[in-house]
């Protein structure tokens, strides 16, 4: 079977769902036999990420025109040359609202070639008040019609799943959640509290953005002024967000508690997990916050809303699942700062137990016996949606 796995960018900026296609690719070919190719387009000099090993076939076009970049236009011609090779037996397509999403939709339909589209949170209510108008414009245009023709919906949890329902469209689904690179967790887990530091560290790793919530995690920390505590905040800035948080952690006066890190590759990301004694992800709206996982991995305790889908962290003893709010998230950090000397590093241990579902083995298993049952091949699906 021949699968293809489109996606509009690829650069290390582009968020999660860069990353976690990447390794969904590599998985795919590694643990099911599939035929995987991987199609996507960056600009010239961009810093890309790619599938590792050779197992995936990756057909990638560049181009120094953002204009043609934003159009789709160097994947679309290296979709074509790669379709006009071998078509495939399912195509993939991941994200929405991009042109070269819907030119893939059209192929699909003039070749009677089944598609799935994951959007990976794109239609979560947070995400479609994000420049709203242009979303409705595009909905009534052509991606409402190009989502309900599709043969499957791809959702990362049953939160997204039900919203998915909520706007209208009656496509099968599957839920099926990113996995994770599980760096680490074989490891002996680490006793951080049990060595003498200077200081102890509670992390926020993803991009700056205004639906990560970080205000109010500065607000909440302004209100607590834990001592022996730093916070540090890493990440890519987008749309100048960082400088307003600047702006505000000097206004709260705790500048000197708060570092702000910049964009880490993926060696200086690992080493600031293993580093901290905590993480906070305060998003608005996550349809599943890939960075959750990895910091269990890593046995750190997490902090996070009820606007991503991670209730699991309450159920299993491995962190906070709080309302998207100063309150709330005052609240978590200060049941956090007062664990004894142990607590933390429990809770951090209980985590990388239960994160070992989400290993990439187990997630392309179960996309795999979606693309089967797609096709009419096999059964019906375990990860099915039921409502």
């Amino acid at each position: 079977m021949l699968l293809d796995l489109v996606i509009p960018d690829l650069s290390l900026t582009a968020g999660g769902p860069t990353r976690t296609i990447t390794q969904l690719s590599s998985a795919l070919a590694a643990f099911t036999g599939l035929e995987v190719r991987l199609i996507s387009q960056a600009i010239e000099g961009s810093a890309i990420l790619l599938p590792s090993g050779t197992a995936v076939k990756t057909h990638i076009d560049k181009t120094t025109s953002p204009l043609s970049f934003k159009l789709g236009l160097p994947a679309l011609r290296v979709m074509e040359r790669a379709l006009s090779q071998k078509q495939p037996q399912i195509l993939h397509l991941n994200g929405i609202w991009h042109p070269l999403l819907h030119w893939c939709v059209r192929y699909a339909k003039r070749h009677d070639i089944p598609y799935i589209i994951q959007p990976h949170g794109m239609l979560e209510p947070w995400a479609l008040e994000w420049r709203a108008v242009k979303k409705r414009i595009a909905l009534a245009v052509y991606q409402r019609s190009d989502l309900e023709s599709a043969t499957l919906l791809v959702a990362t949890s049953e939160q997204e799943a039900n919203n998915l329902r909520r706007l209208g469209f009656n496509n099968s689904i599957v839920v099926i959640p990113n996995g994770v690179d599980l760096v680490g967790l074989k490891l002996p887990s680490t006793t951080k509290a049990a060595l003498p530091r200077a200081s102890r560290y509670a992390l926020f790793l993803g991009r700056i953005h205004q639906v990560k919530g970080l205000e109010n995690l500065l607000r909440a920390w302004a209100s607590l002024r834990p001592e022996g505590w730093v916070l540090q905040l890493a990440g890519p800035d987008e749309a100048g967000h960082l400088g307003y948080l600047v702006g505000i952690a000097e206004q709260l006066g705790i500048s000197d508690e708060v570092q702000f890190l910049g964009e880490l590759d993926d060696r200086a990301k690992w080493t600031i997990y293993r580093g901290a004694d905590l993480f906070v992800l305060p998003s608005f709206s996550e349809n599943f916050g890939v960075v959750v996982a990895e910091a269990l991995s890593q046995g750190l305790p997490v902090i996070t809303t009820t606007g991503t889908p991670w209730e699991d962290l309450r159920t299993y003893g491995c962190g906070w699942w709080v309302e998207p709010s100063e309150a709330g998230l005052r609240d978590a950090l200060r049941e956090a700062f007062n664990q004894p000397a142990n607590g933390l590093i429990k809770m951090g241990e209980r985590g990388r137990q239960y994160i070992q579902r989400f290993d990439w083995s187990v997630i392309a298993s179960q996309m795999f016996d979606a693309y089967r049952w797609v096709l009419g091949q096999g059964e019906r699906p375990s990860c099915l949606f039921k409502e």
